[in-house]
């Protein structure tokens, strides 16, 4: 019996080929195999990082596999995780439920209790992981709503409350032993994950995503990213959407040692720390990054601002490949050293890569940061697509700025006559859990995901988004607007900081309008206008004159039909708990126009 169980062991060490049939902890045996790292997770502890090489990566997931099945966890069975941040936990528990064939159901922390008694009952999930004392309260709380949650482990230590090392089985060798034959049964076409969509509206939908799904996607979009053995990652996206998800199982393939940021607010140390060579990042944060930079312009002198501006002013011409003649690439290169170093070394000072998506990245900001020898690859995707569909690339002419790039290897796109972008590939869902007629919604019979966006491709091959269909709104006119398009160009503003533009069946668009008080602030003072408050601002009639010619100037840039006419300043950022974004940072149109009712009202009826 010994002899067999080895057997089965070694073959799960060598079955695994080039990974086109790879289950996802194939990736951590692909790495051991091929360039162990010294650091394959690291994460913070007591202000010191605390780092974990592949062995033991591996090895503490076997330990917590062999420890969930004496806990009765079986094939196909639902384990929720659950964190304010990524930290290596996370990777290791995720790692022993699959090994035996269970599947995890990543969940966002910042969700309602309602929200995580649904997802826990509609997943049936038996046991759950949580990152700390808040969390484990939570779930406690809500605990005898779901009949089937039987336990609940906390990865901080907390005096009274179960702790995740108690699930490790301590006998390496025997975990090994009683994990393999399981391990070996597991097929690329078993689900993997539940991961449960936030949505804009009404109940989270959970999306089945298997094995196959999620590394045909790591395989095509390593070819992507120049990412080699040794280099250094920092993780703050969140690990339960699965952008971050698939690509940190993609630095995994690539042999990258990955570093787990405390948090939001601490990114910018840790980036200092880590120095990354690569990361990811969403639109928001991308924009927050370039606001700060700009406030610190403000600050500068003589020479310097000049030179700033300067900088600037030529990044939002910034084209790849030379096409800007030498005499542009000449005056960049000065730039870059006098002025975008300074930014270079903010992310740590070698930054060779940085992927965003979740939504559109501005076309301007995109280009002056690849300028600033930052260079951002835009792609386009989803969860029901694991998520990648394209994405652009430094090699191959790869880079088109206001697009997402050409589609990945393994994914074949088109446009439906309605403009609606179509995809079909390994990398789309099994479907919908519990929701068959919804999966019939989305995938054809010839197997192609609507992806609910509307776009072209540019030149027949580059990927455009133009808008979500669900999104595009009538005026009583009779003239279709598509408002993420032209928030897009909003955003350009540096006074504008959110904006939602909307009009269905009213007679033209209107938008609510959140200023950037930092910005405006600096303006006021310039233009010599009063600020005491968010509230006095937003009223004073001199400022909202300086947003009206803002209006003005964006406005230009669509039909007469599309135009903003009217607008309201808002006194408050939107954010995920005040509920108008989801956790990936998408707006959440109806929960806007819910709560802006009056407002909007108000500029209708003037």
């Amino acid at each position: 019996m010994i002899s067999k169980l080895i057997k089965l062991v070694e073959k799960a060490k060598t079955s695994m080929g080039t990974l086109d049939t790879a289950r996802l902890f194939d990736i951590i045996e692909f790495q051991q195999q091929n360039f162990p790292q010294e650091v394959s997770l690291a994460g913070k502890s007591q202000g010191q990082w605390v780092k974990y090489s592949t062995q033991d990566y591996l090895d503490l997931g076997h330990r917590l596999a062999s420890g969930l099945l004496k806990k009765g966890i079986r094939l196909g069975d639902k384990v929720a995780i659950i964190s304010t941040t990524n930290r290596p936990e996370w990777n290791f528990t995720d790692l022993g439920v699959l090994l035996i064939g269970a599947v995890d159901v990543p969940i966002y922390p910042t969700i309602t209790e309602r929200e995580y008694a649904y997802i826990l009952n509609d997943s049936e999930s038996k046991m759950a992981f949580v990152s700390d004392l808040a969390l484990y309260e939570k779930l406690q709380s809500i605990k005898a709503e779901c009949p089937n949650l039987a336990e609940i482990y906390m990865f901080d230590e907390q005096e009274g409350v179960p702790h995740w090392k108690e699930v490790l089985n301590p006998d390496l060798d025997a975990s090994i032993l009683e994990v393999a034959p399981l391990k070996a049964a597991v097929k690329n076409t078993d689900l993997a994950t539940l991961i449960y969509t936030s949505g804009t509206t009404g109940n989270p939908k959970g999306v089945m995503l298997s094995h196959k799904n999620i590394s045909s996607n790591v395989l095509a979009s390593s070819e992507r990213l120049p990412i080699t053995p040794g280099s250094r990652t920092l993780s703050f996206l969140p690990i339960c959407h699965i952008f971050e998800r698939m690509i940190i199982y993609l630095y995994a393939y690539k042999g990258a040692n990955i570093y787990f940021a405390e948090s939001l607010e601490t990114v910018g140390d840790n980036m200092r720390e880590v120095k990354p060579h690569i990361f990811t990042a969403v639109p928001r944060l991308l924009e927050k990054v370039y606001g700060r930079i700009m406030e610190k312009g403000k600050e500068l002198k003589g020479i310097k601002k000049k030179l700033f501006y300067w900088a600037v002013s030529l990044g939002e011409r910034f084209e790849y490949y030379g096409q800007n003649g030498w005499w542009y690439e000449f005056q960049l290169s000065i730039a870059r050293k006098l002025i975008f170093s300074k930014w270079q070394e903010a992310l740590g000072g070698e930054v060779q890569i940085a992927a965003s998506g979740s939504a559109a990245l501005s076309p301007r900001l995109n280009r002056i940061f690849n300028a600033a020898g930052i260079p951002i690859m835009e792609g386009f995707g989803l969860t029901e697509t694991s998520p990648v569909i394209s994405v652009n690339e430094l090699k191959n002419r790869g880079v088109r700025f206001g697009t997402c790039g050409r589609p990945i290897s393994n994914v074949q796109v088109k446009i439906a006559e309605d403009g609606e972008i179509l995809c079909k590939g390994p990398n789309v869902m099994l479907g919908y859990y519990k929701k068959p007629e919804l999966t019939a919604e989305v995938i054809d019979e010839d197997g192609w995901f609507h992806t609910g966006d509307i776009g072209e491709l540019v030149d027949g091959e580059f990927l455009k988004i133009t808008d979500r269909k669900k999104e595009i709104f009538k005026t009583s006119g009779g003239k279709y607007v598509a408002p993420q398009l032209m928030e897009n160009a909003f955003k350009q503003s540096s006074i504008i900081e959110q904006i939602i533009v909307l009009g269905e069946n009213k007679k033209h668009p209107a938008a609510l309008i959140v200023p950037n008080f930092e910005n405006l602030k600096d303006l006021c003072k310039e233009k010599g206008i009063k600020f005491e408050s968010h509230v006095d601002a937003t009223l004073e009639p001199r400022v909202i004159q300086l947003f009206q010619d803002e209006v003005d100037k964006y406005n230009k840039e669509f039909s007469h039909w599309e135009q903003v006419k009217k607008f309201k300043l808002l006194q408050e950022e939107w954010s995920i708990d005040g509920g108008e974004l989801t956790p990936t940072l998408k707006l959440r149109r109806k929960k806007v126009y819910e709560k802006y009712m009056a407002q909007i009202e108000e500029m209708y009826a003037e």
